[in-house]
């Protein structure tokens, strides 16, 4: 069954669209329209932008930037133990629909947040956020079930640019809803953007119907009715074991959580940045992350093609060196023509090295495992606790010095961290046998 899955066009197609239903949360929610909205709606309450949450007084961007956080420290907590189950029971499937189902209601829920009602906005942007990340686990543990390790690289790529591109589409259509509410019979732009949170959720929980109904349920046959919560700790300690003893896979989850921590704090907080820093209103702000998002899809085609040339190991230190050479840029930034050129080069690199890290990671998995989902849980926990410390050392030196431009430039350190484990590394261009490199 299995070898007949990882031939299978329509299978490896119905995949990468889960990238095309979930990454408009990524670009709308995360992103984009709602950190913009949520500025608009809590900025200039208090002098100093301060707001009221559960009775604690904090700066509305500091906020914003710990709640992401807390999110991510939440999945990168349970996933662990749901991959073990999820492995042992074969049920894979059922626990990507649960936090899809999460992340998608969620983002629906947001249209009732108008600002008054803060800890409801906090909350289901939250709960909004488990949801991505936890089916994110069980989606990346497919693809080295679905295809042959030569071609991981290519159908990693696709799936991000299906992404990207799906995404393109909505935003360009919340864009329109936003600059011209009259046309589709609303309100004025608050309630525009209110409106793109549904559709967001829609469209996520709508076009993920294409891969629930084609991915295979359980294609290693396991049927474990009882014990789940044993059988996934058991599971998830086995797997632990065996990473151990793969230098070059746990050398690389050093090397891919410092400069994860750099990536995924860019992407999470570029938005408050030109807000903040730059004072660019909202239209701006939203072509910005349009320009990363076009320019992405063709970073991670390129950066695909690059590593089958010269091996991955070569295209993520190019990458990685372009980021910092993005850190230390984006502190001299002043002008919307600045802010422009340095939004296309992250798109360039931004595509390039999500797709490769993830395809990368699916070849130092061992050949021999069927614990796909438990070892990706590592990688998924890497990337997440990345995002955590990222985004929380972010607003935590915006708080202390009074500037998002000394957490930018703070975020180089990072990279340059990650590029240090990243050159201890050797890269198998088509997977690990059983014996442990």
């Amino acid at each position: 069954m299995l070898s007949t899955i990882k031939n299978s066009k329509k299978v490896q197609n119905a995949w990468a669209m889960y990238d095309w239903a979930n990454s408009v949360y990524s670009l709308v929610i995360t992103s984009t329209i709602f950190p913009v909205y949520f500025n608009s709606v809590t900025k200039g309450l208090s002098p100093d932008d301060k707001v009221d949450f559960f009775g604690f007084q904090i700066v509305n961007t500091v906020l914003y930037s710990y709640s992401i956080s807390f999110s991510f420290l939440i999945i990168a907590l349970v996933s662990p133990i749901l991959s073990g189950i999820a492995d042992a029971s074969g049920k894979k499937l059922q626990f990507m629909k649960f936090f899809a189902y999460l992340g998608s209601l969620s983002c629906i829920a947001l249209f009732f947040f108008d600002g008054e009602n803060l800890e409801w906005g906090i909350c289901f942007s939250v709960l909004a956020s488990v949801g991505y990340a936890g089916s994110i686990v069980f989606y990346n543990a497919y693809l080295p079930e679905i295809t042959t390790p030569d071609k991981y690289d290519l159908l990693s790529a696709k799936g991000f640019a299906l992404g990207y591109i799906g995404s393109v589409i909505l935003l360009v259509l919340n864009l329109l809803m936003i600059q011209f509410p009259s046309w589709f019979m609303l309100s004025d732009d608050g309630m525009a953007a209110r409106f793109s949170f549904l559709i967001t959720g829609l469209w996520w929980a709508g076009f993920s119907q294409i891969p629930f109904r084609i991915l295979p349920h359980n294609p290693f046959g396991k049927d474990i009715k009882k014990e789940f919560l044993l059988k996934g700790y058991q599971e998830i300690r086995k797997v632990w074991n065996e990473v151990k003893q793969i230098k070059v896979m746990y050398r690389f989850l050093a090397s891919f959580f410092f400069y994860s921590m750099g990536v995924q704090t860019v992407m999470y907080l570029a938005a408050t940045f030109g807000d903040k820093e730059l004072g660019l209103p909202g239209d701006q702000l939203i072509m910005t992350i349009l320009i990363i998002q076009i320019v992405a899809i063709a970073g991670s085609y390129f950066f695909a093609f690059i590593s089958k040339k010269y091996g991955n190991k070569q295209s993520l230190v190019i990458m990685v060196l372009i980021w910092v050479g993005i850190c230390a840029g984006a502190y001299y930034v002043y002008s919307v023509y600045e802010f422009f050129a340095l939004a296309f080069v992250v798109g360039l690199v931004m595509g390039g090295i999500q797709s490769l890290s993830r395809s990368t990671f699916s070849k130092l998995i061992p050949r021999s495992t069927t614990d796909h989902a438990s070892y990706f849980s590592f990688y998924d926990v890497t990337e997440k606790l990345a995002i955590v410390l990222g985004t929380f050392s972010y607003g935590f030196i915006e708080q202390i010095t009074g500037s998002m431009r000394n957490s930018a430039l703070s975020l180089g350190i990072f990279f340059l961290v990650g590029l240090g484990f990243l050159l201890l590394v050797t890269i198998p261009k088509t997977g690990l046998d059983t014996e442990r490199a």
